[in-house]
């Protein structure tokens, strides 16, 4: 095990499986199995999620809906995705907890750090819904800054790509893979590892920064056992 605490960023696709929207229960299933074995190592994981399988609040105010008013229905969407994270967890005997940034009382707790430090000490998989609980904010956003209220060794980005590329891999095939880059670098050349306030807030916090792809067997496991796969995103300037 090289970390021994980390904070696992899966986007709302991961949940689509082979569905173009909603949730796939059968691509959830395998997710949670994942983070299982990594789990097993005896890494603590803290698991951020988005719903963009679900909604996009971003996308909708821009057909003319309040910003404001469509974040918070991303916000309530990620809840969703979280609740069908935990029910399979629960499929496979692993014992988790979702934390909201708002209340949802009926069917999760409220995100309070010293709680959720506690579930993680107890071996619980900690599930963070309602990104940071204000609009605005990205779901990125939401994983750095509780990567760094609850001491995570590192940000794992779950891609469906294996990396960070100087282009689009899918559109060319010259794109060029990182094996480590830094994040004022990501930020300067804008290659999307995550958008800008949470890349900033990773730089000046010494967060790093790991992506990869979320969709090759035992990823997961791989990444918190320390194996080099994926993109390094390091925090400090990388000397040429």
């Amino acid at each position: 095990m090289k970390y021994k605490r980390v904070l696992l960023k899966i986007s709302g696709e991961a949940f689509l499986g082979k569905r173009e929207s909603g949730i796939d229960f059968d691509a959830t299933l395998k997710i949670a199995t994942e983070v299982k074995n990594a789990a097993a190592t005896g890494s603590q994981i803290i698991i951020v999620n988005g719903a963009g399988n679900l909604f996009r609040g971003r996308s909708a105010s821009q057909f003319g809906m309040d910003r404001a008013t469509a974040d918070y229905m991303g916000m309530i969407a990620t809840v969703m995705n979280a609740l069908a994270l935990q029910d399979a967890f629960s499929k496979i005997k692993v014992e988790s907890r979702v934390m909201t940034a708002f209340e949802v009382r009926a069917v999760a707790e409220p995100y309070i750090r010293l709680r959720a430090l506690r579930h993680l000490k107890r071996g619980r998989i900690v599930i963070l819904a309602g990104g940071t609980g204000h609009p605005y904010f990205s779901t990125d956003s939401a994983a750095a800054l509780r990567s760094l209220e609850l001491h995570a060794d590192v940000l794992l980005k779950a891609t469906n790509v294996d990396g960070v590329y100087d282009k689009d891999p899918a559109l060319d095939k010259n794109a060029k893979k990182f094996s480590t880059l830094s994040v004022q670098q990501a930020i300067e050349k804008g290659y999307g590892v995550m958008d800008a306030p949470a890349l900033a807030l990773c730089r000046d916090n010494k967060l790093p920064i790991q992506v990869f792809n979320l969709f090759k067997k035992g990823s997961i496991l791989k990444v918190v056992k320390g194996s080099k796969i994926g993109t390094m995103v390091n925090p400090t300037q990388i000397r040429r």
